[in-house]
């Protein structure tokens, strides 16, 4: 069945159904059996209903999903309509109730459905596509529509519940989910998640699994190739949790657990509650990369306690997250001189990264480089990019140094979680209780709110004159001497002292700019010890570096790179690259097509699009 065209939906969300003005869930009540053979979800749910308003019927979302039964808690069976898919969205579930149902009236409603193999939030991973090659394994992606091809459910960040679930799986296989883990016994494990959250948070996890202790409130989980890697990669997480809590007040999710997923997971982390999500490229065996955790534990306060209303509004999620992300970081440094130092570094990296998404990627003036979009007739996905990240972060950045500092702006933040903490919000909330907060500063009557939140392309970036370049000034000493043509010598020492980042920085500036000579390009990679790095940040970009300049030897290392995870951070840059590299054009679209199947739905979407093989 050919999916109907995409449009606007519900007058709150333009990516959802559902209508939660007049009803909301509130809790969740849910059962799992995981069939590994056919691929299936077999699910039971029991929700707990607030009516708002008077109405006739109450609207799901949902996607894919088989429909066995539908009933009041009572066993009332209830009529209901399921529509034809629209593209992206799914199909409309319209459920009618047996009598008008007023305001104030609560209501519990069971359904009992199924997934399909080809779930958009569901990987289903073949045991030879685990580190251990033995056994399946299942994990979920639902951020940011895809709950409804695992659950029916209004899926909306508008909409915000608890929920309790018993999931039955295979004998030796480990069931985690983003809630407390209340008890294992045989092959039933149930879960708790006493917080509310939105629908993109619920998240399940099948494998076979290894744990190690982290702290007291805090365990690692992943395969066992890869765990004692995991521990002692993630081994500071507690350090991470208590300087967030100096900064944004107690941790209210009880227990922060990691989980190492296999290479096919399609970002850096996932920073679902109690259990964060992590790509396994994270191990770089020399925690350079702990800025991703981090990141996943600001988001405990961030996104998942403050929630944008719908994403149209995601970089209160994102921005908000990188801007308290380098603020915490640099806590962590030894004097504040090294905190600034670090801070302001990593918002130059930021800024490099926004560059390219802007200026090469989606173009200065694509919409999708305004903070607030309009997703009517887009998916979310179609408009997943750096840009509320680091464009949000800018912004923040701005503001601080606008209204006096951390010292000022600190307090700004803890009023900030603390008024809208449980809450789903937009723009204009943040912006009205930033005004009255900082009602008493004449500095904020020269914020230009307009071109911040709706111009698009580059920001304006006066203000980061102020941020310290001590640690870029020393790469672009280095980056001079590899564009100097009169100088045949390159020498380790130029980058002996370098960090992990600066190194990722160097090699993102020589992106910038034309392609090196291959003559070139091979002295830096052997003689700076960067051709053969393990570092997947560092290996991405030089990757990129030897695509960018035809170099024929490093093309199956290219493709192997692209082929071995699916972190669209590094597969997406790297596919459009060797797209354009027009003489291998059709090798590249080919080793695509080849490895889709084994790609998450994401993945393989937004690659068919940089592939232009898309409708």
């Amino acid at each position: 069945m050919k999916a109907k065209a995409m449009g606007a939906l519900s007058p709150l969300d333009p990516s959802s159904y559902s209508r939660p003005e007049f009803a909301v869930i509130k809790h969740i009540n849910l059962t799992y059996d995981v069939d590994f053979q056919n691929k299936i979800l077999y699910g039971n749910a029991l929700y707990n209903i607030k009516v708002l308003d008077y109405l006739d019927d109450l609207i799901f979302d949902t996607s894919d999903l088989s429909i066995e039964s539908l009933e009041l808690d009572d066993g009332t069976p209830l009529a209901y309509k399921l529509d034809e898919p629209v593209q992206n969205l799914g199909s409309k579930l319209t459920i009618t109730l047996p009598l008008a149902v007023t305001p104030e009236k609560e209501l519990a409603i069971r359904i009992k459905f199924s997934s399909a193999p080809t779930a958009t939030g569901l990987q289903w991973l073949e045991p030879n596509q685990t580190a251990g090659k033995e056994h399946p394994y299942l994990f979920s992606q639902c951020q940011p529509i895809h709950a409804r091809s695992i659950i029916p459910c209004q899926d909306t960040p508008a909409v915000k519940f608890t929920y309790q679930a018993e999931v039955t799986a295979p004998d030796q296989f480990t069931v985690l989910m983003s809630a407390l883990r209340t008890k294992g016994e045989g092959n039933r494990t149930t879960f708790d998640q006493p917080v509310p959250i939105p629908s993109y948070l619920l998240a399940i996890a099948v494998g076979v699994l290894e744990h190690r202790t982290l702290g007291y409130r805090s365990i690692v989980w992943a395969e066992k190739e890869e765990i004692e890697n995991a521990a002692w990669e993630f081994e500071e997480t507690e350090k991470y949790l208590k300087a967030a809590e100096q900064l944004c007040g107690p941790y209210q999710w009880k227990q922060y657990d990691l989980l190492v997923l296999p290479p096919s997971f399609p970002y850096g982390g996932m920073e679902n509650p109690c259990l964060t999500f992590v790509t396994p490229t994270l191990l770089a065996g020399d925690r350079s990369q702990a800025d991703v955790i981090v990141h996943e534990i600001m988001h405990s306060w961030t996104g998942n306690l403050v929630t944008n209303r719908n994403f149209e509004h995601f970089w209160l999620n994102e921005g908000f997250t990188v801007f308290l992300e380098r603020k915490v970081a640099a806590s962590l440094q030894k004097d504040s001189k090294s905190a600034e130092q670090t801070r302001d570094f990593s918002s130059l990296l930021g800024l490099q990264e926004l560059d390219e998404t802007i200026n090469k990627e989606l173009g200065d003036d694509s919409p999708f480089t305004r903070l607030i979009i309009n997703l009517d007739g887009h998916s979310p996905d179609d408009a997943f990019s750096r840009v509320p990240y680091e464009k949000g972060s800018l912004f923040l950045r701005y503001l601080e140094d606008l209204v006096g500092g951390p010292d000022v702006f600190d307090g700004f933040i803890r009023s900030y979680l603390n008024k809208f903490q449980r809450q789903s919000i937009d723009t204009f909330q943040f912006k009205d209780h930033f005004l009255e907060y900082f009602k008493d500063n004449e500095k904020i009557s020269t914020i230009d709110w307009d071109t911040w939140l709706y111009k698009p392309g580059m920001p304006s970036l006066c203000f980061c004159d102020s941020f310290d370049r001590s640690m870029t000034d020393s790469v672009q000493v280095v980056v001079g001497k590899v564009n100097d043509v009169e100088c045949t010598i390159l020498n380790y020492t130029d980058v002996r002292r370098f960090s992990p980042q600066q190194l990722i920085y160097l090699l993102q500036t020589l992106i910038e700019q034309e392609p090196l000579s291959l003559e070139r390009l091979r002295d830096v990679g052997e003689t700076y010890r960067i051709d053969g790095n393990r570092n997947s940040e560092i290996e991405f970009r030089w990757l990129r570096l030897c695509v960018r300049s035809k170099d024929e030897t490093k093309l199956d290392d290219a493709l192997q790179f692209v082929n071995k995870q699916g972190r669209m951070k590094y597969v997406r840059p790297l596919y459009r690259d060797l797209y354009a590299w027009e003489e291998v054009r059709e090798r590249v679209i080919a080793n695509f097509l080849k490895n889709e199947p084994f790609m998450m739905h994401v993945t393989a979407y937004m690659l068919k699009k940089d592939l232009h093989l898309s409708e």
